[in-house]
């Protein structure tokens, strides 16, 4: 499995209408985290550390991992600056074990769509789940819809590169199916993201 980082850092937009998708995202992740009960949590692949940091201010105790090195510094500044406590380290999703990684929720935004085997990674994160899995995903054809209005990526019809998987929200849904139980499903533009259980558990 490979992922790619983000190309920008939506985040930290200042454009109104990207903000007011972004805010709208966090919301309903803060949300889903809290139908959960969770009190620690896990997130994978977490960039720059913006969830992470949203998941510590609601009181959850906090890891957070990311291929990239150079994107955990970031997320520890991040978080720093935020005056919450999250622990981070670098890590790709197939490094990632049960004895050591494992968490009473498992958080995993915009990921997927950056492996080229997004089954073998939701393998993973079942696994790691104990037994909450909170994902999301861009949900297509709305995503590149939205850039080609935006005038971005246009030689690519609205992919953004590094997108390996495109799923539209049933699409999604069936994907989750195959290996978790799929407990609530929301749909923030332009995001499909579900709350999950693992198997079993």
């Amino acid at each position: 499995m490979t992922a790619g980082g983000n190309v920008y850092d939506k985040y930290a937009s200042r454009n109104p209408i990207e903000r007011r998708l972004v805010d709208g995202f966090l919301e309903q992740v803060g949300e889903l985290a809290d139908r959960s009960n969770a009190t620690e949590a896990h997130e994978v692949g977490c960039g720059e550390g913006e969830i992470s940091t949203l998941l510590a201010r609601r009181g959850l105790r906090v890891r957070g991992s990311d291929v990239s090195a150079e994107v955990i510094e970031e997320a520890r500044r991040r978080s720093q600056a935020a005056g919450v406590t999250v622990h981070y380290r670098a890590a790709a999703i197939s490094d990632l074990r049960a004895d050591h990684d494992a968490a009473e929720l498992i958080v995993c935004c915009e990921v997927l769509e950056h492996l080229d085997d997004p089954d073998a990674g939701l393998e993973t994160l079942a696994g790691l789940a104990r037994p909450w899995l909170l994902v999301s995903v861009p949900r297509e054809p709305i995503w590149r819809a939205l850039n080609l209005a935006r005038g971005k990526y246009v030689r690519d019809l609205g992919n953004t590169p590094g997108h390996l998987g495109h799923w539209s929200r049933r699409g999604f849904i069936a994907l989750l199916r195959s290996r978790v139980d799929v407990v609530d499903v929301r749909s923030p533009l332009p995001w499909t993201m579900a709350l999950c259980r693992a198997n079993g558990r």
